[in-house]
């Protein structure tokens, strides 16, 4: 009996010394992509610029991995490249991530996994361990501000330049649409407004996207396009610096930059964006406090969580959006803001079916 008891106290002190290590294990971050790159003015460079930010203000070890292909198999590849290398701390950025999540959160449960832009359902199925949290973006909120805005700036004849038609990038598009009606119909013009309607199914610019851009801004006289899908927005910014105050409006992050910086200055309106920055430090700051227990196993939707725009995880940017004073200015959005997040404007996130407006829009299905 003794020899059992000291056994017993010889394991619980094993034990006890095991969790001291645990809660003392050094945080060290790493980031996998997805099929962009991180200089890819969008998801990736703004995940990356992030939690690299975060991690030197903190004394962390950060690093990234970039698959070689586009497949499951090399995102799980470098998952287990990262873990094999140290690195407990793991962000994945992209839906795509999803199908990777259900076998190596089992396989590596004491690596903390936050993932971007992941919902239930691109998880096949798979139930959230206690050490995943992934968050998702209302983008049909920042994507109506963004409509919003633009039909109050002036622009009557608008298009929409999707991506793949995943569900974020839907709920963009259907937002920006509702958000282009809502500000038409304040204005007394909506047989005066029409949206073209597009998807390049895939989430890069081409020729032939390009040529599609070249027919909307010099045959059909749009004056601002919605480029919402990594680097498509190429396509538009190519076909709207051919004709005079061509216009763009980013998407994710805020793309005046790289825009305006290759295609001319002053071609963006705005940017809708996703707080993909905020959720990325304020998850990094909560593990290191310790307190990922209260984030682990669950899928958020993140957007509005006040009137100011600036605690907020959706929006658009006051520093460069090209507000006009009198006609819809810094104050104006402010405006729109409070009246979104108290419910006294409405939007649908549904995305089964175009939304029932009274602008005309034009839906002219996949590019390619």
């Amino acid at each position: 009996m003794k020899k059992f008891v000291a056994l017993l106290l010889a394991a619980m002190m094993l034990l006890s010394v095991t969790a001291i290590a645990s809660a003392d294990e050094e945080m060290r971050v790493a980031m996998i992509t997805d099929v962009g790159t991180i200089t890819d003015q969008s998801f990736n460079q703004t995940t990356y610029e992030a939690a690299k930010a975060w991690c030197d203000e903190n004394g962390v070890d950060f690093t990234y991995y970039q698959p070689a292909t586009d497949t499951d198999a090399d995102r799980i590849a470098m998952i287990d490249k990262a873990v094999d290398e140290g690195y407990n701390v793991i962000l994945m950025p992209g839906y795509k991530f999803g199908p990777a999540i259900g076998g190596v959160q089992e396989e590596y449960s004491d690596i903390k996994f936050i993932a971007l832009d992941v919902g239930e359902g691109d998880l096949g199925g798979a139930q959230l361990g206690p050490n995943v949290y992934c968050a998702v973006y209302q983008e049909e909120l920042c994507g109506y501000m963004a409509g919003y805005a633009a039909v109050k700036l002036g622009y009557t004849h608008l298009g929409f330049l999707g991506g793949m038609a995943v569900p974020a990038v839907i709920r963009y598009g259907f937002g920006f649409v509702q958000g282009v009606n809502q500000a038409a119909v304040d204005m007394g013009i909506a047989d005066q407004v029409t949206v073209e309607y597009a998807y390049g199914n895939q989430f890069f610019g081409d020729a032939d996207i390009t040529g599609v851009m070249d027919t909307w801004y010099q045959s059909l006289g749009v004056q601002v396009v919605f480029a919402c899908g990594g680097g498509i927005y190429t396509s538009a910014a190519e076909a709207a610096q051919k004709v005079e105050n061509g216009k763009v409006i980013g998407v994710d992050v805020d793309q005046s930059a790289i825009i305006d910086g290759t295609y001319g200055e002053g071609m963006t309106v705005t940017s809708a964006m996703k707080g993909l920055g905020a959720t990325v430090k304020t998850l990094l700051s909560e593990i290191k406090a310790g307190n990922f227990a209260a984030f682990g196993g669950k899928v958020e939707t993140l957007g509005l969580v006040g009137e100011n725009p600036e605690d907020n995880y959706v929006g658009i940017p006051a520093d460069t959006t090209q507000f006009v004073e009198g006609v819809f200015g810094p104050n104006d959005y402010l405006a729109l803001v409070a009246a979104m997040f108290a419910g006294d404007v409405q939007v649908s996130n549904a995305i089964d079916a175009m939304p029932a407006v009274t602008v005309t829009v034009n839906d002219r299905g996949k590019i390619k």
